[in-house]
């Protein structure tokens, strides 16, 4: 079984990119996703949120969970299939797929990767899933028989892989997007079966691949692998189209990760002079005159009651463990869970958590409007740490990366028939 091969994607008709495209499922709300589509005069009848989020088209109080959501899905994706909005290639291709943000710039292959890869570790994770969102992406990909949000993966930059896909974004893109965020999305379809083959034999020939975003939707896509074998007639030797999961597939020097910012809504009970207090035995703080955007493994940014704070942890509490030695980890060990009480992030209500696109300002408008008492400024999590973590079979904390840009959703899609 390979590590990834060509397939025949579904994917907006030609002239019907900007219609269907849309942001990622778990970045909006119901209700933001709502607005998106129905708001204004014409609305967006063509947009993937109906099918990502279909729940925007049933009632407000609908459960996003109920069958009826899962249903209105499927009769969506249907409705756009029957309109021509959405068409089938007729051959099995890769795509590339072009991230441009500013003068940021990524190019990667979108690929069905292999389940058994997943499930025997070839294709590395390092997260822990919920078993609710876990239910929900199986209830969504058995209801369209399709995965339609890709899993984002790295693979370690290598020269002769780079300059396979150099080849496959020759010339006009087949579909371009410049999403509401100014972030422009492009597809190439790659036909030509002596340059799919040797892309699948390099992707062979690699020790590994690394869950970048979307540890929920391959885990999915291994339950639903399983489900079909599972009293069929079907051996586990012969592939069905469920044992791959749509995944774009990108070099990890090509991707950024963001900071990943924390706000916490009290002090535990401590004075302000009592925080600064407990925070020395670990940090050397000092008063900053602006906002503090760490700029090393170590040191953090604190807002607190109109002042920015730099904190730098002293270097003998650095750790060599690739986990603990991780910022988001060295914020919770010497300071969430020590000092403020926090030591779920999981589940505590008192913590909340902001990507770095939202900039640092976003900190500071949380704790001036009282809705929080602290923030936090991270250090961002680079991919290098994170495929350290994953080959040493460790688990990252809650919210350790935030990535931008962010794939859309709609643009290629994989059926499992």
């Amino acid at each position: 079984m390979s590590l990834i091969k060509p397939f025949r994607g579904l994917r907006p008709a030609r002239g019907r990119a900007t219609d269907v495209a849309a942001p990622p499922y778990d970045v909006l709300s119901t209700d933001e996703a709502r607005r998106i589509v129905h708001g204004g005069a014409a609305g967006k009848p063509w947009s993937f949120l109906h099918i990502s989020k279909p729940e925007i088209d049933l009632p407000p109080e609908t459960d996003p969970y109920a069958p009826a959501v899962y249903a209105r899905a499927t009769a969506n994706l249907r409705a756009m299939l029957d309109a021509g909005v959405l068409q089938r290639d007729e051959t099995d291709c890769y795509y590339a797929y072009r991230l441009t943000m500013g003068d940021h710039e990524q190019t990667g292959l979108v690929a069905a990767a292999s389940v058994r890869a997943y499930n025997t570790n070839k294709i590395k994770r390092h997260e822990l899933t919920r078993p609710d969102k876990e239910d929900d992406r199986v209830r969504q990909i058995e209801a369209l028989n399709a995965q339609t949000g890709p899993v984002l993966l790295a693979y370690p930059s290598d020269p002769v892989v780079d300059a396979l896909l150099a080849q496959t974004h020759i010339g006009r893109a087949d579909a371009e997007v410049t999403a509401d965020d100014g972030i422009r999305h492009q597809i190439w379809v790659m036909r030509d079966p002596s340059l799919i083959a040797r892309i699948t034999a390099a992707f062979d020939a690699m020790p590994a691949l690394y869950i970048a975003d979307g540890h929920h939707r391959s885990a999915a896509a291994a339950r639903v692998s399983a489900a079909r074998h599972t009293g069929s007639k079907v051996t586990g030797g012969l592939d069905l189209a469920a044992d791959y999961f749509l995944a774009v597939i990108f070099p990890h020097r090509q991707m950024r990760i963001l900071d990943y910012n924390r706000v916490v809504k009290d002090l535990n009970g401590l004075e302000k002079s009592a925080l600064a207090t407990r925070l020395a035995t670990a940090f050397s703080v000092e008063a900053a005159a602006e906002c503090v955007r760490p700029a090393k493994n170590g040191e953090f940014g604190m807002y607190l009651a109109g002042q920015w704070y730099r904190l730098t942890l002293k270097p003998s509490l650095l750790p060599a463990d690739p986990v603990a030695r991780l910022d988001v980890s060295l914020l919770s060990e010497h300071v969430l869970g020590p000092i403020l009480g926090i030591t779920d992030l999981r589940r505590d209500k008192r913590i909340d958590f902001v990507g770095g696109i939202r900039g640092l300002a976003e900190l500071e408008k949380r704790v001036d409007s009282g809705e929080m008492a602290v923030a936090f400024a991270l250090y961002p999590t680079s991919l290098d740490e994170l495929m350290a973590v994953a080959d040493a079979g460790e688990i990252m904390p809650p919210k350790s990366t935030w990535f931008e840009p962010k794939l859309a959703d709609g643009l290629v899609s994989h059926l499992l028939d």
